[in-house]
């Protein structure tokens, strides 16, 4: 972790004091490391430990980095049965720190960046695999208009706007040409399965945006909710699974190792159990798979974009939002190029 943030913490520290009563001690602040997002610190105190996330400094894509959508959506579902942290204010000036941020209670829980979840045993890998599943599956199951989030997306037609969409965010990102990305942005379009359906989906479900209990094999909450919107449940599905299609030098993927070692349920078996669990029980295509590279693919070329622009969210921003980028859209080809679904060998 880094200690020094790119604003004056002092007027945080006010900030905080105004608005949360009995904080003693000196406020610690402290980056979390890792991320390639929204920039996140832990505020402590003496008798308090917080969460502190905001955009990033400098210009921004178009659409990206609402830190404002994220605070509204994890607001409405604390209501629910979806595990999330409970919020405690939104802050729109950005003179305070820079940017708009919000403030949430810090977890005490583990979180693995690394699909393989290292550190656990065999038993607990299986049981925390089972309970993603569960988790993603009691998120598509919520009746999002019931709980205010009715105008949140556009319900129906949603891969053909996201492919318009992410098509636009690779035009703007200024990359390289790739030619495996020129060859999704004609073949998606053209093979958008006829099935819709509308969810709230989380937009980035993967394992190093779950929380796990500290000692128990079960989400404790899901975080990030940069990506969340109304959309198709397949999307965040396909996302998900996506772990067994890339590689651990691929941001964290567990294609290649020992999964019954591990106790990892293979990816047919990890899709069925979401199925069983509630979830969208339509079939997982080799589209959805590509649709979800391309997507990841984009975003890691924005990275890119914006390290080149100077305002990255981390120091090796560049060089893993360029390779990601050329990595994902290879596994995004490789998708299309399967006849019929199946999990890769």
């Amino acid at each position: 972790m880094t200690t020094e943030p790119e604003f004056d913490r002092l007027r945080l520290d006010q900030l905080l004091r105004a608005r949360l009563d009995g904080l003693r001690g000196p406020l610690d602040l402290q980056r979390i490391s890792g991320g390639q997002s929204n920039p996140t610190f832990f505020a402590s105190y003496e008798n308090r430990r917080l969460v502190v996330r905001k955009q990033p400094p400098g210009p921004l894509m178009p659409s990206a980095h609402a830190i404002d959508r994220e605070y509204r959506v994890q607001s409405a579902l604390a209501a629910t049965d979806v595990a999330v942290p409970h919020l405690l204010f939104y802050e729109a000036d950005a003179a305070i720190i820079g940017t708009p941020f919000y403030v949430m209670e810090r977890l005490d829980g583990r979180v693995f960046a690394d699909g393989a979840l290292p550190g656990v045993t065999a038993a607990e890998r299986g049981a925390m695999y089972q309970s993603m599943a569960e988790t993603m599956a009691r998120l598509h199951r919520v009746d999002y208009a019931a709980i205010g989030l009715g105008d949140y997306g556009r319900p129906g037609n949603y891969f053909a706007r996201q492919i318009a969409r992410w098509t636009r965010q690779w035009e703007l990102a200024a990359q390289p040409a790739i030619p495996e990305i020129t060859d999704l942005l004609a073949w998606l379009p053209a093979n958008i399965p006829p099935e819709d359906a509308a969810t709230l989906c989380h937009g980035d479900l993967r394992t190093g945006n779950m929380m796990f209990h500290p000692t128990e094999p079960r989400v404790i909450a899901l975080l990030d909710w940069e990506l969340s919107t109304i959309g198709h449940p397949l999307s965040d599905l396909a996302y998900n699974a996506m772990a067994w299609r890339t590689t651990p030098d691929e941001y964290g993927g567990i294609r290649g190792l020992d999964l019954q070692g591990l106790g990892i349920p293979g990816e047919a078996e990890y899709l069925a159990h979401y199925v069983r669990a509630g979830g969208h029980s339509a079939a997982v295509l080799p589209f959805h798979f590509a649709f979800v590279m391309f997507r990841f693919a984009v975003i890691f070329a924005g990275i890119a974009a914006r390290a080149a622009a100077g305002n990255a969210a981390s120091e090796n921003a560049a060089e893993v939002g360029g390779r990601l980028t050329r990595a994902l859209a290879r596994r995004g080809i490789e998708a299309i190029n399967r006849a019929t679904y199946r999990a890769p060998d």
